[in-house]
């Protein structure tokens, strides 16, 4: 058994790229700043390395996601890995980006923007209740 999950908050490097598949799917591509904190040998101050994490989007919800993302806007997501390769001028290239399963807005009401926070993992229309990660929806996945 293998276990491919990961979450991510951070702030978007860029503002998200709306395309198509051929078969007319949506996809959202986007950025995300996530920060590591590490130790300088040198100063011994402790300091913030950005890591750049490709995400992608399929769907109805990448769709209206594409509305409300900006550069700067702080998220959550949690989603799967997926590694892809390709050849560019004869040359091998690989990277691993994030699946999105679900996407959460971080940044407060009264930033300045205007999607007023929340879970947006369904269509902005119809926006799902956000699920409390501390109710007892989980309990009965853990096995202890």
């Amino acid at each position: 058994m293998s276990i491919n999950r990961v979450i991510i908050s951070g702030n978007l490097t860029r503002d998200p790229e709306l395309r198509s598949t051929a078969s007319g799917m949506p996809v959202l591509g986007f950025g995300v700043a996530v920060n590591d904190r590490r130790k300088n040998q040198q100063t011994g101050e402790w300091e913030d390395y950005p890591n750049f994490i490709d995400c992608t989007m399929f769907g109805a919800r990448a769709e209206s996601l594409s509305r409300y993302l900006t550069k700067g806007t702080k998220v959550s997501i949690e989603g799967k890995l997926r590694w892809s390769q390709w050849e560019r001028d004869g040359q091998k290239r690989s990277k691993i980006e994030v699946i999105v399963d679900e996407l959460e807005f971080m940044s407060s009401r009264n930033d300045g923007n205007n999607y007023g926070g929340g879970n947006y993992s369904t269509p902005a229309a119809a926006p799902a209740p956000v699920v409390n990660a501390s109710s007892s929806v989980y309990d009965e996945d853990i096995p202890f």
